[in-house]
């Protein structure tokens, strides 16, 4: 099946979750992915986190090396011309509508669930993990209409 990228995809994507760990860096390595690097997606935090192993090997597993992903927080960025903030937590969404004051950018709020709140066995875990990252997968192809996607 061919490959269908949206053109009415926005040039800037930021995600945002609390701590720039998990949800937010998954999901700007996968617009990127998804979109052969056509949308400029980056990631941020409400409070600076540290990587995450478990987020780095689900990614692995479907070829989207993250290992070398460094946390920043939304006070960080340099570059704020984004033309979408997806915010991925309630504290993330609430940062972001308070950038709309000074910058000129929507808004979406996409509730994901912490996979590092899980429990139980390591299989478990990485469970929830997947479950996160397929999440995100089938938002991103939904919102920006992107058909015919690489299956992982």
């Amino acid at each position: 099946m061919a490959q269908h990228i949206s053109r009415d995809l926005p040039g800037a994507v930021l995600f945002a979750c609390n701590m720039n760990a998990i949800r937010s860096p998954m999901a700007s390595a996968l617009m990127r992915h998804l979109t052969n690097m056509r949308v400029y997606a980056k990631s941020a935090g409400v409070r600076m986190g540290e990587n995450d192993p478990f987020a780095s090997e689900i990614m692995d597993e479907i070829g989207i090396d993250i290992s070398g992903h460094e946390p920043i927080t939304l006070s960080q960025l340099h570059d704020t011309s984004f033309d979408l903030i997806v915010t991925l937590t309630p504290e993330a969404h609430h940062q972001a509508l308070e950038l709309t004051r000074t910058m000129s950018v929507d808004v979406e709020y996409w509730p994901t669930y912490d996979p590092s709140l899980a429990s139980g066995s390591r299989d478990q875990i990485l469970e929830a993990y997947r479950s996160c990252r397929d999440q995100l997968l089938q938002r991103i192809k939904t919102r920006f209409t992107l058909t015919g996607t690489p299956a992982f």
